[in-house]
């Protein structure tokens, strides 16, 4: 029976320091952590992971059950998944465990709650856009690709693959631009 810490963070500026302190200090063993968006389980590698080498008594810990998932299917999911391998889920904030009836309960509630916080953000974040853009203030996020640098590598004839690396992104990503372009 092995004590297994998971803490995650949305994103890139956030620190999961404090997570795995508090995971060290409820006797976890191993603590797995990652920057990664909880809105679903794509590219959580460090929880697909940790699930995929549970072993029957392990015991998957967190610090609050957003760590987790913020989707209550995805939560309930992982979940189904601890008690297919015979292992169990603790969530510290509030103390709830998987090991009895009545954790599935709360955690059940707990999991939609998590899910109604995220649409509660969501909506918060579109109004304030809109406000933004009404104000003329909204200049929209980041560019995350250098577009023009894709295209003038296109243009000199190197392949997808050898973009790619150049513009520190996928071939998928590359294609989409040249396609978007095409169209």
């Amino acid at each position: 029976m092995t004590k297994i810490g998971y803490a995650r963070v949305s994103t890139a500026d956030q620190d999961f320091e404090i997570q795995q302190q508090r995971l060290k200090a409820e006797g976890c063993v191993i603590v797995r952590a990652e920057k990664v968006s909880g809105a679903s389980r794509d590219g959580r590698t460090e929880l697909a992971t940790i699930i995929e080498f549970l072993r029957q008594g392990d015991e998957l810990v967190v610090t609050r059950l957003d760590r987790l998932g913020r989707d209550t299917r995805d939560v309930l999911n992982i979940v189904h998944e601890f008690e297919q391998r015979g292992a169990y889920l603790t969530i510290l904030d509030p103390h709830v465990s998987t090991r009895g009836e009545m954790g599935h309960v709360i955690l059940t509630v707990l999991g939609m709650v998590a899910q109604m916080e995220r649409r509660f953000i969501k909506e918060r974040q579109r109004e304030g856009i809109g406000r933004a853009k009404a104000e003329g203030i909204y200049k929209g996020g980041k560019a995350r690709l250098n577009h023009a640098l894709i295209q003038r590598l296109h243009c000199e004839g190197l392949g997808a693959s050898a973009i790619a690396k150049t513009a520190k992104c996928s071939r998928m990503q590359v294609y989409r631009i040249l396609l978007k372009k095409m169209s």
